[in-house]
């Protein structure tokens, strides 16, 4: 009996010493799923293929947090992962909205995956985000935005004078600078806004024209101002993450390229049926001249970075290095392609 008793005790020791605990993760996003998720659905496919099912995650679309508070839910521990978009909540997290300066010169969703790395690997963007309890995951990577109205098209900067228009964080600034009044309601709310006719316009990458229903109250669609885009980040609470096993970070770091692959991927093949979209619902294409772009740069481009620069040089962030380091990673991805 005392044999067998240690037996068992071996037993039952070792099963622990081996044994894979399960971990799940509730992910706060919000809208529905769209090209705008999907590189978080991969991600959570991926991982619990490499885990055996070991590692969940349950992604909640608005049922965990209003998106405007997914960051402070981060910080709490009210979940483990989060997608927020930093024109939500600037004073957050200022790092990242170097990103959302308008005129960049961005071209492609890759470039903007360059772009937006190089800035989440910078001291300074990791420094702010733990503040919040929080780790910069990957990005969302979004095309150039652009506008969908009704009425008569708004296709020079008399035009845009006095045009209300749904515009968050620097797209918001430009805009402003040309005599709009932006507005910066949610993307969950921006339907509902130009309904009522508090906005005139919308601000959105294709994918949200489509998701939150504002293309089908459009007559027209500017289909090169391309003043720029938001950044938005998908982020983990930091002791959830330094809480996994080995094995489970090894699952997760090593998802993040394919998923974004995955999302590239995604995302291109909305854009090749863009203009079928178009069609279909009997939005006019407008295209802006290249003098209303250039005025519209000049007016926009220059004083809101230098404006940023000196802001956050004046908060103790280096401005100046980061936005040099935007257009050096864009520089380098530009000769690569």
């Amino acid at each position: 009996m005392k044999l067998l008793t240690k037996v068992s005790l071996i037993a039952v020791s070792v099963g622990f010493a081996t044994e894979t605990f399960a971990e799940e993760w509730n992910v706060s996003v919000w809208g529905k799923r769209r090209a705008f998720t999907e590189h978080v659905e991969k991600l959570a496919e991926l991982v619990s293929a490499k885990t055996g099912g070991e590692f969940t995650m349950n992604i909640s679309y608005g049922g965990l947090s209003k998106n405007k508070e997914n960051l402070d839910g981060i910080s709490i521990g009210a979940f483990e992962m989060a997608q927020f978009c930093a024109g939500y909540h600037r004073d957050k997290n200022r790092v990242v909205t170097v990103l959302e300066l308008p005129f960049l010169g961005v071209e492609t969703l890759e470039q903007e995956v360059a772009v937006s790395s190089a800035v989440y690997a910078h001291p300074a963007a990791t420094e702010e985000m733990s503040q919040w309890n929080a780790k910069l995951l990957m990005t969302s990577p979004m095309p150039q935005y652009n506008l969908v109205g009704t009425g008569e098209p708004r296709d020079t900067l008399e035009d845009f004078n006095g045009m209300r228009v749904r515009a968050t964080g620097g797209l918001g600034q430009a805009f402003k600078s040309v005599g709009a009044v932006p507005t910066s309601v949610t993307a969950t709310e921006a339907y509902q806004a130009m309904e009522s006719g508090v906005v005139d316009t919308v601000a959105f990458a294709q994918h949200a024209h489509l998701s939150f229903g504002t293309i089908n109250q459009a007559d027209w669609w500017t289909a090169n101002l391309n003043p720029g885009t938001v950044n938005c980040p998908v982020v983990v609470n930091i002791d959830a993450y330094e809480g996994l096993s080995a094995d489970h970070r090894e699952a997760l770091d090593g998802s993040i390229e394919e998923a974004l692959d995955h999302y590239l991927d995604n995302y291109g093949k909305l854009l090749a049926k863009w203009d079928t979209v178009l069609s279909e619902k009997g939005v006019k294409k407008v295209e802006i001249s290249d003098s209303v772009i250039q005025e519209f740069r000049a007016k926009a481009a220059d004083p809101i970075r230098d404006a940023w620069i000196a802001d956050m040089e004046a908060q103790g962030i280096p401005g100046q290095e980061l936005y040099d380091l935007v257009m050096s990673t864009l520089a380098k991805a530009k000769a690569s392609n």
